[in-house]
């Protein structure tokens, strides 16, 4: 694949259009339990002073959580995610793609060892020395 219009695209505005920008907003008002839970420990820059951003447009895609700085989109995969496993991999390659690394967990991995996962979170970030 090419994703080079889109490349040069999502590095200044992302890329998004109108009507993936409407779909996040309405995301953002209905995020499942495990994204709530993390949202709680991510947001006002809890982890190494970072801001990240939930349900964030990127490209075509929406993205559930984004931090520019660390370049790091994080994916928090519910049962429905075992039957997309071709559009979650198409998605992880565009991003990889535009420098954005990709972090995936289960729901069940949030909200069972909410620790374990910012830890993960928290050792990527720091292997960036950021």
């Amino acid at each position: 694949m090419i994703f080079s219009k889109i490349i040069n695209l999502s590095k200044h505005t992302h890329g998004a259009d109108k009507n993936t920008k409407s779909k996040a907003r309405d995301l953002r008002k209905k995020m499942t339990e495990a994204e709530e839970l993390l949202w709680k420990k991510l947001r006002r820059k809890q982890i190494n002073g970072l801001h990240f951003r939930r349900q964030h447009p990127y490209g075509m895609y929406i993205l559930d959580f984004y931090c520019d700085k660390a370049n790091l989109a994080i994916e928090i995969d519910g049962k429905i995610h075992d039957y997309k496993k071709d559009y979650d991999q198409e998605k992880d390659e565009f991003l990889r793609h535009t420098g954005i690394n990709v972090l995936r967990f289960k729901n069940e991995e949030v909200i069972k060892d909410t620790e374990k996962v910012l830890e993960e979170i928290k050792q990527h970030i720091n292997k960036q020395n950021i």
